[in-house]
């Protein structure tokens, strides 16, 4: 078993201390020794890689995942793949998030019942490359509510973007059937979205008896429950009820708040703050222009979630980036974008916004104590960033500037070797 020694590198250690100029060294999956100063640990025995300066950091978390959506500009765009290219898709989307620096991603939903679950299993079984992942159910809704695409004139569920159902039994089998195919996470569609006419995100959806049996029946097998909560009263729904992450969570009133705040050790916020700059400044193209999305709510979403989201943040309460990555207007790997609008609508520092997508992402990840830091013992998820991802947050979006992604001990994409035309070096001394 080879040694791998960073070297020459300025450490972001995802703890939220000043970076500091060290050396790293790599045993097996594990990081086994963390230095500081110029050649802090010795090269005896180990595969040296020079970092010429360049950024070393955690790997980052994607807390609010969906491998399946296709890039569409639509919800029946995305269902209606059909199933054997979906599998491929999320496979390829699975390898592309590793390689753009994402080594632990969230499931939050996918487009077909077992999707997530075959995607997760096939990189566990190393079938596939991709990031530690927790697998998700298709989201369930009701009828009328978003994720419900069956037609009148055809109601096939399998048209349907979401599973429909009405009632707490309807629900407990729904539950039931994703945690047989083996889950991590059981996805509820709480709230309404504006994306679909007749729902929109302030409007609640779901009855107090169905969420609860839903929660009861996850909790039953050891599982987590997200929901898609966007309105006030679907906020504080999730909390009456248990859900441990909540998604949107873009109308929170005082209330709302303060039973965030009061959970705040067992519950986890993924706005995808990104959907709604999205939908105002990027959809044009896709049809729906910038006075479209106002007319939709999405400048009044934007100004709401701003304001609810810094009052979290103020309050303790993690707030983690990601979410609706994989729409035409958002398309997949450009998800550290998020870390940006933190900084831009949250008012977090860059370094908060890092410590979102590293320390706190290993928390939603349920491995605090392995990932999310360049710390002695911690499990080797490591990025190499060519620049300084605190005075430029958009590093971390350009492929060009990841040079070399780690995951478990073992590079995904590996460092260019020593060259008449690169600045790096690697030797076994």
């Amino acid at each position: 078993m080879t040694n791998m020694l960073f070297t020459n590198v300025r450490i972001i250690d995802g703890s939220g201390a000043p970076p500091f100029a060290g050396d790293v060294l790599v045993q097996g999956n594990r990081i086994l020794r963390v230095g500081r100063g110029a050649r802090a640990i010795p090269a005896v025995g180990a595969a040296v890689i020079d970092g010429a300066g360049a950024t070393l950091m955690p790997g980052m978390v994607e807390a609010h995942t969906h491998f399946s959506w296709n890039d569409s500009a639509t919800l029946d765009g995305i269902q209606r793949m059909p199933l054997e290219e979906h599998v491929l898709w999320s496979a390829d989307v699975a390898r592309r998030y590793l390689e753009a620096g994402f080594t632990s991603c969230v499931g939050a939903a996918c487009a077909k019942p077992r999707l997530d679950v075959v995607t997760r299993n096939a990189i566990n079984q190393g079938m596939i490359p991709g990031p530690r992942y927790l697998a998700a159910s298709q989201e369930i809704t009701v009828a009328g509510a978003l994720g419900d695409e069956t037609l009148p004139h055809l109601p096939f569920p399998e048209f349907s973007f979401g599973v429909v159902v009405s009632g707490p039994e309807e629900m407990r089998r729904a539950v039931r059937m994703f945690l047989k195919y083996g889950v991590d996470t059981v996805k509820l569609n709480l709230s309404g979205d504006n994306f679909v006419p007749g729902a929109p995100a302030d409007t609640t959806w779901m009855t107090d008896e169905e969420v609860a049996v839903a929660v009861s029946e996850a909790k039953m097998r050891g599982k987590r429950v997200s929901a898609h909560a966007r309105s006030c009263e679907s906020i504080k729904q999730a909390m009456r009820h248990g859900v441990e992450i909540i998604y949107h969570a873009s109308f929170a009133d005082e209330e709302a708040l303060d039973m965030l705040e009061a959970k705040k050790d067992r519950i986890f916020v993924a706005p995808g703050i990104g959907i709604l700059v999205a939908m105002l400044e990027h959809a044009a193209p896709y049809g729906i222009t910038r006075q479209n999305a106002i007319d939709m709510g999405y400048e009044i979403e934007l100004a709401a979630a701003a304001e609810s989201l810094k009052k979290m943040h103020k309050r303790g309460i993690r707030v983690l980036p990601g979410g609706d990555y994989g729409f035409a207007f958002t398309p997949h790997c450009q998800n550290a974008r998020d870390l940006e609008y933190f900084v831009k609508y949250l008012g977090m520092t860059p370094m908060e916004a890092i410590v979102s997508t590293t320390r706190l992402g290993a928390e939603i990840m349920m491995q605090g104590r392995d990932l999310g830091q360049i710390k002695e013992g911690c499990l080797a998820d490591i990025l190499l960033v060519d620049g300084d991802p605190l005075s430029n947050l958009a590093l971390l979006r350009d492929s060009r500037k990841i040079l070399a992604v780690m995951k478990d001990g073992v590079f995904y994409k590996k460092p260019e070797i020593a060259s008449a035309r690169t600045r790096w070096a690697q030797s076994v001394a």
